[in-house]
């Protein structure tokens, strides 16, 4: 196997903790209409649709218009946006911050993201910017776990993907970044990671 000397982040659900539950504990009375709302209205797969470049606006009224009785909670989900950061993931950023410090490893991202709640991230984590390089896929107009999404690495940065580390909280982008030949750590914890990258000879 090739050293690594590039390691590439997701950004949700490992360095920030997204979760829209923050926002709608406070709009439900219960953790079951909770998950009733977001696995059968708000799915993952209309999100993701926002995060591949579909306009906020768009795809709130696509909802709005397919469940009208639910129109002020789908609402909620993009003008409340920031009431689901939970702030960072302490542990891991403590891991980035280490990487950055050392200077041993280049330092990417690849986060499914919309290009109109990006900026807020921005402002919010500083650490956003010790990244080489960013594609967010709402600028992209493309998404993990898409091969082209990984292969835009090497076409927009100077990195190999042979040479590189990708670390993300879906199994299913980790699964589709390993068919590409990118070595992936399937992200659930911090201490799990520092765990894995300590196997890997990667000081942290």
């Amino acid at each position: 196997m090739k050293r690594i000397t590039t390691i590439i982040f997701d950004l949700g659900g490992v360095l920030i903790d997204w979760n829209p539950r923050y926002l709608y504990r406070k709009l439900l009375d219960s953790e079951a209409e909770i998950e009733h709302f977001l696995t059968h209205i708000a799915t993952s797969d209309w999100n993701e649709a926002q995060d591949a470049g579909r306009s906020l606006e768009e795809g709130t009224t696509v909802l709005v218009d397919a469940h009208p009785e639910h129109e002020q909670l789908i609402r909620a989900f993009y003008g409340r946006w920031p009431e689901m950061l939970g702030g960072s993931i302490v542990g891991t950023v403590d891991i980035l911050t280490q990487l950055k410090e050392e200077g041993k490893y280049d330092l990417f991202a690849l986060t499914n993201w919309s290009s109109e709640t990006w900026p807020i991230a921005l402002k919010e984590y500083d650490f956003l910017s010790w990244f080489q390089g960013v594609l967010v896929s709402g600028e992209e107009k493309m998404r993990k776990p898409a091969s082209a999404f990984y292969q835009l690495l090497e076409e927009r940065f100077p990195l190999k993907l042979s040479t590189s580390l990708f670390i993300d909280d879906n199994l299913r982008n980790v699964e589709a970044a390993r068919a590409l030949g990118l070595r992936s750590i399937h992200f659930q914890s911090p201490e799990q990671l520092r765990g894995e990258l300590i196997k890997l000879e990667i000081e942290v």
